[in-house]
């Protein structure tokens, strides 16, 4: 291969410079302008009735944050627990905080969870709180919706013979039903409220 002429070098310095410029922008640039947060396909539209009786969908709840939990109040430990951490949280936030933010509790057991069970059920939790019901297959469509699993087992020690098993996640959506993020069983309620607390804030 023959020297480089003074216009290749030239070339090449500049070329080197450029390059070096673009990586250095990129490492200097905030990190949201770096890499945008995957929409991830969590949530969508149903048909249920709350814990008063009324015919609800996604739309009832349009513009309001929802945090998403799906239990059954049969559910000897794991969803009471859960359900106390979230209300835990709640009680955290300032009342402007909470006028922003729907919790729902959906049934993975409309057999038994009617809307009585369920009003009943709720309360004792914290006031915000809306339960879910409804048929069998409005419950299976809102559960694939938000990529929920379900199943009933036989427990000869529990009522009427049988548990649920289902996914234990509690979904936070934004005011646009779009998801944001999850909290799981090792989810204390204190990381939870300032994460909604962040997420509340960062919309207007």
């Amino acid at each position: 291969m023959g020297s480089l002429s003074i216009p290749q070098i030239f070339g090449i310095v500049v070329l080197c410079a450029a390059a070096a410029l673009g990586i250095y922008t990129l490492a200097m640039a905030p990190q949201s302008q770096q890499i945008a947060e995957p929409e991830i396909d969590i949530g969508g539209p149903f048909e249920m009735v709350d814990h008063l009786g009324n015919a609800v969908t996604q739309d009832s709840y349009k513009g309001k944050f929802m945090l998403v939990y799906f239990g059954f109040t049969y559910c000897p430990d794991i969803c009471p627990t859960e359900l106390q951490e979230i209300s835990t949280a709640l009680n955290a936030l300032t009342d402007e905080e909470l006028e922003k933010l729907q919790p729902l509790f959906v049934t993975v057991d409309p057999e038994r969870d009617t809307v009585e069970e369920m009003a009943g059920y709720v309360t004792h939790f914290h006031p915000k709180f809306v339960g879910l019901t409804g048929s069998l297959d409005q419950v299976r469509h809102i559960a694939d919706e938000y990529r929920v699993w379900f199943k009933k087992l036989e427990d000869d020690e529990s009522t009427d013979g049988y548990t649920m098993e289902h996914t234990n996640i509690i979904y936070l959506m934004g005011p646009d039903g779009k998801f944001l993020e999850h909290f799981n069983f090792a989810t204390k309620s204190d990381e939870m409220a300032q994460k909604i607390s962040r997420r509340l804030a960062a919309t207007p």
